[in-house]
C-alpha cells in the first residue's frame, strides 16, 4: 500500500528516524520545548509514541502480511499502551523524586547538625546537616556569639543571609526543659 506516493514501510522508516533525530535533539535542548509545550503533554510521551508506532509498523509491514490499516491500528494500540506505562511507571515517579531533593533555607530550622569547621565567636564555620535526601554543608555563625567547636552537635535557630545561626544542642535541651539559660 502506498500513502503520499510512498510505500508505507518507507513511511514508518522516516517517521523512526525522524523520531530518533528529533529524541537526541530533544535530549540537548529539552528545557526550552519544556517550557513551551508546559501547559500541553510531555515532549517524551509524543516521541515515544511516534517511535514505537513507527518501529512497530515497519517491522509488521516487513515481517507479516497482514492488511496495512490493521497493522497501523495494532501499532497504535501497542505504542499508546506502551507509552501510558512509560508514563505511570517512569516519568511521574521520577518527575516526584525530582522534587524532593529540593529544599528551602527555611526549612533548615530546627534540624540538627554536625560542626566540621568549628565556629569561632564572633565569625564564621561549617555545619554538615544529614536528611533524608543527603547532606547539606553551610556556612554557620553562632547565635550567641560563643565559639563552637569542631565536632559538636549544634541546633539551627536562623538563617540569614545563607549561613545559619546555630547554637550547641545540649544547651538547647537544657534551655527546652527548663534548666540553665543561655
Amino acid at each position: 500500500m502506498e500513502l503520499f506516493g510512498l510505500p508505507l514501510e518507507t513511511l514508518y522508516l522516516y517517521g523512526l528516524i525522524i523520531s530518533g533525530a528529533v529524541t537526541v535533539l530533544y535530549l540537548f535542548f529539552g528545557d526550552i520545548l519544556n517550557g513551551i509545550m508546559d501547559a500541553f503533554i510531555n515532549p517524551v510521551l509524543i516521541f515515544s509514541f511516534i517511535t514505537i508506532f513507527s518501529a512497530g509498523g515497519y517491522i509488521a509491514e516487513n515481517v507479516t502480511g497482514f492488511n496495512s490499516g490493521l497493522i497501523a491500528a495494532a501499532s497504535a494500540a501497542l505504542s499508546f499502551i506502551l507509552v501510558t506505562l512509560l508514563n505511570v511507571f517512569v516519568l511521574i515517579p521520577i518527575s516526584g523524586a525530582e522534587e524532593s531533593l529540593v529544599y528551602k533555607e527555611s526549612d533548615l530550622r530546627g534540624k540538627t547538625g554536625t560542626v566540621i569547621t568549628s565556629v569561632p565567636g564572633g565569625g564564621f564555620g561549617e555545619v554538615l546537616i544529614e536528611s533524608v535526601s543527603g547532606r547539606i554543608a553551610k556556612p554557620a555563625a553562632s547565635f550567641s556569639g560563643r565559639e563552637i567547636p569542631y565536632g559538636k552537635k549544634v541546633l539551627v535557630i536562623d538563617v540569614a543571609n545563607g549561613v545559619l545561626q546555630v547554637e550547641l544542642y545540649e544547651e538547647m535541651e537544657n534551655f527546652i526543659e527548663g534548666g540553665t539559660k543561655i
